[in-house]
């Protein structure tokens, strides 16, 4: 019998909140500290806080067996090699690569990006969710299945990377992970998933909120695998085809369009982005 879903979504805010609290008073919670945008020191347990609550939360939400070990595989994953990029991506010598563009050029010059290893990571952990999902799928021909699965997985990655595009201000990406959730909330394939990821990413809004926290690559990452893989457990061939096109759309415009730009000089947008925020 499926878990409630008020349930699933308490589970999950409680779940990060545990995991927060575990990860900052640990002794790896100082290496964890940054400057956000606006200089104040703040800490990236939040990142793996919310990759754990909501990939535990998500998989105890999930409507079959294969659909939960799609969860684990995607949030665990993706936040293992963003919270990767987190702490390695810092170094100096990694910094002056940035976008996609910027790791395929250093790839052809010989460099191993730790941007570039969470982008396999990310793609690797979407294709393995995806083709979980394919097990409640049975019955399909050898290149449906095939095409499924790989529309499936450039959904999942997809999305982990435009929540990721998104953390750029406090509370931004949690909010438009609300806005994704909330149509999958009522179905049954993808309600329970859905339920798991947002119930943990609202356990730990207050605290991005306040500045008191960071997502960072790790959580932005995870939260968004566990997104792609709802959709992807909801939607058809067509639907995720059409869904992988708008993403990719999306991800290619962040190359030459700032989303913060856009969101500042965008009436309704610009008040919600900034609704309990810190003013100072």
């Amino acid at each position: 019998m499926p878990v409630p879903r008020i349930l699933v979504f308490a589970a999950g805010a409680l779940a990060a909140r545990a995991a927060l609290t575990a990860v900052r008073r640990s002794s790896v919670n100082p290496s964890l500290e940054r400057a956000n945008f606006r200089g104040r020191t703040v800490t990236l347990a939040g990142g793996p806080a919310l990759a754990a609550g909501a990939s535990i939360a998500a998989a105890a939400g999930a409507s079959s067996g294969p659909a939960a070990a799609a969860a684990l595989t995607a949030g665990l994953t993706s936040g293992a090699v963003g919270l990767y990029d987190d702490v390695v991506g810092n170094r100096p010598e990694q910094k002056a690569a940035k976008g996609f563009a910027g790791h395929l050029r250093a790839l052809r010059q010989g460099r191993v990006t730790s941007g570039l290893v969470k982008i396999a990571g990310v793609g690797g952990a979407g294709l393995a969710a995806s083709a979980l999902l394919a097990l409640d799928r049975p019955g399909r021909s050898r290149w449906g299945t095939l095409t499924d699965v790989a529309l499936g997985a450039g959904v999942i990655a997809g999305t982990a990377n435009l929540v990721n595009l998104l953390d750029l201000r406090p509370g931004r990406a949690i909010k438009a992970s609300a806005l994704i959730a909330a149509p999958l909330l009522s179905t049954t394939a993808a309600g329970g998933l859905a339920a798991g990821a947002a119930g943990a990413a609202a356990g730990l809004l207050p605290d991005d909120l306040d500045e008191r926290i960071m997502l960072g690559d790790s959580g932005a990452n995870a939260l968004g695998a566990l997104l792609g893989v709802a959709i992807a457990a909801k939607a058809g061939p067509i639907g995720r085809a059409v869904i992988f096109a708008g993403l990719a759309g999306l991800t290619a415009a962040s190359e030459r369009v700032s989303f913060t730009a856009v969101i500042q000089r965008t009436p309704g947008l610009r008040e919600l982005d900034e609704l309990g925020r810190r003013q100072s």
